[in-house]
C-alpha cells in the first residue's frame, strides 16, 4: 500500500501538468471540432487617430472569423455580430515612411461567442502628416463660345486654405472654380464648389478646402466697352442742431465700368447708396456700394469710401454799441459824429449765445490827433470765435479843439514904504 502511495505522489508536479495539458488539448479538440467560420465582411474602424495625421487610404475589412458559439447563437451570426478596430494612438506620421503595421482587434457583440482567430490579424496603415496651406482661387471657364467676350471674374473670395495629407497638399497650386459659359451669352452669376488642382490642372484628393465654394460673377457679352464715370455721393438726413455739411468727398472719385455700348451710352455718373447723417455732430465716414444698373459691371471693387465733413453753423447778429475814446488828452475837447455804432458780428450759434451785448464797446483811438476834423475807423474787441462782419457807420468823424487857457493872474502892487 505504501509503495502504491509513493508511486502516485512521485513527480506529482509533472503528472499534474500532464493532466492539465491533456484537459486543454481535449477541450481544444472539442472546440475545433465545433468551431465555425464566418466569411462575411467587417469594416476595420481606426481608433485614436492622432490629430496631426491623416489616413492615406481606406482600411481593409476582416473577411474571415473562426468562432465557437452555441447552436442557437451561431444560427443568428451576421455582420453586426462582430466589430473590428485598430488602435492608432501610438502610430507616428512620417513623410519619409508613411507605412505602419498595426494589430487588428475583433470582438463579438454577444458574450456567448468565443472568437478563435480571424483574418487579417494585422494590417498595413498608411499615415501622412496633416498640413495646411493657402492657395489662390482661380476660375476655369472652359472654351468660350464664338462671338462672346468675358470680363475678369469677380469672386467672393480670392484665396482658400487647403488641408490634408502632406504628400497631397504639397502638389496643390490653386483652388479652382469651374463654370460653363452658355452660348446664349448669359452672365455667370452662381456659387461654385472649389476643387484642389496641381500645376497641370489635375484634381488632387483627399483634401479639405475652406471656403468650400465661392460666388462667381462674370459679365458675358459681345463687343464689351469700358467707360470712366464720376461717383455721385448721395447724402440724406439733417445733422444735429448747430451743424451743417462742409464737404462731401468719395474715394475713388472716378470708377471704370464695363458693359454693352447701349448700356453705357446713357450713363454720365454712378450714384452711391444713400448715407444718412441724421443727428450727426461729427464727421461721418462710410464704405458704401455703388448703385450700378443692370448690364454694367465695375472693373474694380464696387464699393467706395464716402467722407462727410460737418462744421458748426455760422450766424450773424447786430447790436448797438457805445463809442469809447482811447488816448484823449485833458487839454483838448473831442466831438464825435455819433455816440453809438451798429455792430454786426458773426460766429457759431453757440459762440453768439455766449456773447453778452452789454459788454460791447467800440473804441475810437484819438491818440495823436491835433485840432481839426479827423475820420477814424472804430475798433471792437471780440472773443476768438466771434468776428466783426460790419459796422455802421464804418468811420467816425472826430473834431478836436484846444481848450482855452485861463488868463494869467495879476501880481499885487506893493505899497510904498514909509519914511
Amino acid at each position: 500500500m505504501r509503495r502504491a502511495f509513493q508511486f502516485v505522489v512521485r513527480n506529482w508536479p509533472l503528472k499534474l501538468a500532464a493532466i492539465i495539458l491533456a484537459t486543454f488539448l481535449y477541450a481544444g479538440l472539442v472546440l475545433s471540432q465545433s468551431a465555425q467560420v464566418w466569411t462575411g465582411s467587417v469594416p476595420i474602424v481606426p481608433l485614436k487617430l492622432p490629430t496631426s495625421a491623416v489616413l492615406l487610404s481606406n482600411l481593409p475589412s476582416v473577411t474571415s472569423i473562426r468562432y465557437f458559439a452555441p447552436a442557437d447563437v451561431a444560427a443568428r451570426i451576421n455582420s453586426s455580430s462582430f466589430s473590428a478596430t485598430v488602435d492608432l494612438s501610438s502610430a507616428q506620421a512620417q513623410t519619409d515612411n508613411p507605412i505602419v503595421i498595426e494589430k487588428v482587434t475583433v470582438t463579438a457583440t454577444d458574450p456567448r461567442v468565443t472568437i478563435l482567430d480571424y483574418d487579417p490579424p494585422s494590417i498595413v496603415v498608411r499615415l501622412d502628416p496633416l498640413v495646411s496651406k493657402t492657395v489662390p482661387v482661380v476660375v476655369d471657364h472652359g472654351t468660350v463660345p464664338p462671338g462672346l467676350q468675358l470680363r475678369e471674374p469677380v469672386l467672393s473670395a480670392n484665396e482658400a486654405t487647403v488641408s490634408g495629407p502632406e504628400s497631397v497638399v504639397r502638389l496643390v497650386t490653386s483652388a479652382e472654380a469651374r463654370v460653363v459659359v452658355q452660348p446664349s451669352g448669359i452672365d455667370v452669376d452662381q456659387t461654385v464648389d472649389l476643387v484642389a488642382v496641381d500645376a497641370r490642372g489635375e484634381v488632387q484628393s483627399p483634401v479639405d478646402i475652406e471656403p468650400s465654394s465661392v460666388h462667381v460673377k462674370i459679365s458675358v457679352g459681345s463687343g464689351l466697352q469700358t467707360k470712366q464715370l464720376p461717383v455721385n455721393p448721395i447724402v440724406t438726413g439733417t445733422p444735429a442742431t448747430g451743424f451743417e455739411i462742409d464737404t462731401v468727398t468719395v474715394e475713388p472719385a472716378i470708377v471704370t465700368v464695363e458693359g454693352d455700348a447701349d448700356a453705357l451710352a446713357s450713363l454720365s455718373r454712378l450714384d452711391t447708396q444713400p448715407v444718412s447723417i441724421s443727428g450727426a455732430a461729427t464727421d461721418v465716414i462710410r464704405t458704401v456700394v455703388l448703385d450700378i444698373p443692370t448690364g454694367v459691371d465695375p472693373l474694380a471693387d464696387s464699393e467706395v469710401t464716402m467722407k462727410i465733413t460737418l462744421r458748426p453753423v455760422a450766424a450773424t447778429r447786430t447790436y448797438s454799441a457805445g463809442v469809447v475814446l482811447s488816448g484823449a488828452r485833458d487839454d483838448r475837447t473831442y466831438d464825435l459824429s455819433t455816440a453809438s455804432i451798429l455792430v454786426t458780428v458773426g460766429g457759431t450759434v453757440e459762440a453768439l449765445d455766449a456773447l453778452d451785448p452789454q459788454t460791447l464797446a467800440v473804441v475810437v483811438d484819438v491818440d495823436g490827433l491835433g485840432p481839426g476834423s479827423h475820420k477814424v475807423k472804430p475798433k471792437l474787441s471780440l472773443p476768438a470765435d466771434v468776428n466783426v462782419v460790419a459796422m455802421s457807420p464804418p468811420e467816425v468823424t472826430v473834431t478836436v479843439t484846444e481848450n482855452a487857457s485861463p488868463p494869467p493872474s495879476e501880481s499885487p502892487i506893493p505899497s510904498p514904504s514909509g519914511p
